[in-house]
């Protein structure tokens, strides 16, 4: 007994061609991964409290900017070279680089009492709500 199935006027009959080049197109993963800057972010009543995992990097290192709402973090892992005699480098999956993020609130923040802190590869952003940053209404005629 044959089946039957609905015509579709839409289906090229593609599928086994997406089947053949599904994997051609995917990007290729490098050795060195790029780490990214993985973040909490907390808004409480009056500021925002955000945890950015950044380890390995110096707090020298690392630079926090705000303009507004917008909010951006970036660091960098700088490579040491330290060569010793009869060594040889068998596999590095430590990444040498800059990384960086960056991200908008819902309130503009106040940057004159904004604070950081270093510790334990978190970064820890105090963001106070810039008072007097309050819903504008409009109204309509």
């Amino acid at each position: 007994m044959a089946n039957i199935t609905r015509y579709d006027p839409f289906d090229l009959g593609l599928e086994p061609f997406d089947n053949l080049f599904r994997g051609f197109l995917r990007p290729v993963r490098l050795e060195q991964d790029v780490p990214q800057i993985k973040m909490d972010v907390k808004e409480e009543e009056n500021a925002y409290r955000v945890h950015a995992e950044i380890p390995g990097v110096k707090k020298e290192d690392i630079q926090v900017s705000v303009e507004g709402n917008s909010v951006s973090i970036s660091a960098e892992v700088k490579k040491e070279s330290e060569e010793k005699q009869g060594e040889k480098l068998l596999k590095r999956e430590r990444y040498y680089g800059k990384v960086a993020r960056s991200f908008a609130l819902a309130n503009e923040i106040d940057e004159t009492n904004a604070s950081a802190k270093y510790t334990d590869g978190v970064l820890e952003l105090v963001l106070p709500k810039k008072k007097g940053g309050s819903t504008k209404r409009v109204s309509i005629q």
